[in-house]
């Protein structure tokens, strides 16, 4: 297993990105386990908040370039990776309950999207956030815009210019950054004030948030 969910209490779970060695690169297989644990509590009758967290110092770096060479000359594979992608980014940008990234160290790329799809941010002071894909391929643009701004945003996908945790918490794009130590607990106290709300107001809540996102229309990369 590349993934690890823990329930902490009956409305909050906590699922870790388990594989450090690759800095929680976002394989096919990482990606897939994602989808599927998003689907098995999408249906439970007590969960409010997940807390979503990566293993090791590093909080995802991105999708596994690795994969894409393979890509280039399996078609087949080709197919399945980016069938992947769409399955994992429509289940994370869709996910009923409320979402927590906490990020315990840098969100590179595909990690970055990750970071800024969930609902709620907070940070280490390990944490950076950086947009290097841009150099060859999509990123993913709306959920960032809707965070920092239109200006703010074309400025990290068209540039790829690295953002500091501090730097990061001043344009919103977190809530709270704190010591590495003191992320684990901070997280679990922001899901626990989640967690705290009438259920299905909020639940109702984000729904109508992704009602909202739904609104810039089409695939994943095309947001």
């Amino acid at each position: 297993m590349l993934t690890r969910v823990e329930r902490i209490s009956p409305k909050i779970a906590r699922l870790t990105l388990d594989r450090p060695e690759r800095r929680n690169a976002l394989s096919v297989a990482l990606r897939d386990e994602i989808t599927e644990h998003l689907a098995g509590l999408a249906g439970d009758p007590e969960l409010m908040a997940l807390v979503i967290t990566g293993a090791g110092d590093v909080f995802c770096a991105g999708f596994d370039l690795g994969e894409f060479e393979r890509a280039a000359t399996d078609p087949a594979f080709d197919e399945q990776l980016w069938a992947s992608s769409d399955r994992y980014h429509d289940a994370v940008a869709q996910c009923p309950f409320v979402t927590i990234a906490a990020l315990n160290g840098p969100a590179i790329a595909g990690g970055f999207d990750l970071a800024v799809l969930c609902d709620l941010r907070i940070a280490s002071t390990t944490a950076r956030f950086a947009h290097p894909e841009y150099t060859f391929g999509d990123v993913v643009y709306a959920p960032l815009h809707d965070l920092v701004g239109g200006a703010r945003a074309r400025e990290l996908c068209m540039t790829g210019r690295e953002v500091s945790a501090d730097e990061a918490l001043e344009w919103g794009l977190v809530s709270a950054v704190v010591p590495p130590a003191e992320l684990p607990a901070a997280a679990l106290e922001l899901a626990g004030r989640v967690a705290s709300a009438d259920r299905p107001a909020l639940l109702r809540t984000k729904a109508k948030a992704i009602a909202r996102a739904r609104e810039t229309g089409g695939d994943t990369l095309d947001r």
